[in-house]
């Protein structure tokens, strides 16, 4: 976890450098902007000051969110029970265990991050490899970034 928190601080710190402005003063130019939509917010960051997606995502999370510390809530341990609790509530409870079993298997492939969104997990190295998170109440979506990999009944392409 605080090799993930020293990303964050890194990331944040590159932005600063980027954009000559401090985390602080991005946050008030995002206040003083009037958006209210992460989405929006992070368009406008791309627009006005050329960040790049990850980065103006990054700013539009702190800007949101006074206590940003998206690497600090990693779904594994106590720490991480909040985020799976949040995802894993009422009707879709059932699918925890299930989630909980592919979490162990796509661990023993090495390290990767873990950056919890709204409704699944995003687990990346440099780039996203796969989402999970429950879909319906009865069935739990894993989406996996696989180049020339062949649909079938279980395995479908989405663009």
């Amino acid at each position: 976890m605080a090799d993930l928190q020293k990303a964050l601080a890194t990331q944040l710190a590159n932005i600063e450098k980027k954009t000559g402005k401090s985390i602080a003063e991005l946050k008030a130019l995002v206040a003083s902007s009037g958006l209210a939509k992460h989405g929006e917010i992070r368009d406008l960051l791309k627009r006005s000051l050329g960040l790049g997606h990850g980065d103006a995502n990054a700013v539009a999370h702190a800007a949101l969110d006074p206590d940003f510390t998206r690497a600090s809530t990693l779904p594994n341990g106590d720490e991480g029970a909040a985020e799976l609790d949040r995802f894993y509530v009422g009707p879709k409870a059932g699918l925890r265990s299930l989630h909980e079993a592919v979490m162990a298997q796509v661990a023993m492939f090495g390290e990767f991050e873990i950056a919890p969104k709204k409704t699944y997990l995003s687990l990346r190295r440099k780039k996203q490899f796969l989402m999970i998170g429950p879909a319906t109440s009865t069935q739990l979506e894993i989406g996996l970034n696989l180049k020339d990999a062949v649909a079938d009944a279980r395995l479908a392409e989405v663009k």
